[in-house]
């Protein structure tokens, strides 16, 4: 990649997509595409390169400063390595994109509404079964943090490969850690979120990459992208 260019990274699709573009377009950034490509420009800004990337692969990017400003999920980014986050900075969080990563239960667990009713239920799980109660997510990391910051260790992590709210149906796994909006999805699958199972809060945030923080133009941009 040319050292010059400064490469901007936003989500591919969906509604991180259009509020990131908007927010260029109300900062005089207006991103020009082919909506069949994945690369835009800023009109009178040949030194700006948009690249539409996965939001995870936006971080990943922007840690090894193949991309030098980003917008991304504060969960995927809480979520990611500490190698990864120690090469990131939050320079803003964004008016959008709000969810929440909570943990939940099938309504059938009728003894578990708290962590504490969960850490003796998964004594009692694990004797009875001989196996440790499993948890479903695609938040291995900020899971596992929450859980023993609570005292809870008898369970186990199954990574999520698609629909999260639907392994407890399946019997992958007993509980799930998911992301959440509306709670709408948790509901219309029999799922109820812990009394205190609010693992993170998250929203888009603008981020950037530490090691892009000399070249050239890179505090212009940022400075007209936080006002």
């Amino acid at each position: 990649m040319n050292k010059e260019m400064i490469n901007i990274g936003v989500v591919s699709k969906g509604r991180l997509k259009e509020e990131s573009e908007k927010i260029f377009k109300k900062k005089k950034l207006k991103i020009y595409y082919d909506k069949r490509e994945l690369i835009g420009r800023i009109k009178d800004q040949p030194n700006i390169r948009v690249l539409f990337l996965h939001a995870r692969e936006i971080i990943e990017q922007i840690a090894i400063g193949k991309l030098d400003i980003g917008i991304s999920g504060f969960d995927l980014l809480k979520e990611s390595e500490v190698n990864i986050q120690k090469n990131i900075k939050v320079e803003k969080k964004l008016n959008f994109g709000f969810a929440n990563l909570v943990l939940a239960v099938r309504i059938e667990f009728i003894d578990v509404f708290t962590t504490l009713d969960l850490d003796e239920v998964a004594d009692e799980f694990r004797k009875k079964n001989k196996r440790l109660i499993r948890i479903g997510t695609k938040y291995p990391n900020l899971t596992r943090q929450y859980l023993y910051s609570r005292g809870v260790t008898n369970f186990s992590i199954v990574k999520s490969r698609g629909a999260t709210e639907l392994m407890p149906a399946m019997s992958t796994a007993e509980l799930i850690s998911d992301i959440t909006s509306s709670g709408q999805t948790l509901v219309a699958n029999k799922l109820r979120v812990l009394n205190d199972g609010e693992i993170l809060k998250s929203q888009a945030c603008l981020i950037i990459s530490k090691l892009s923080l000399r070249k050239p133009g890179i505090k212009k941009i940022i400075s007209l992208l936080i006002k």
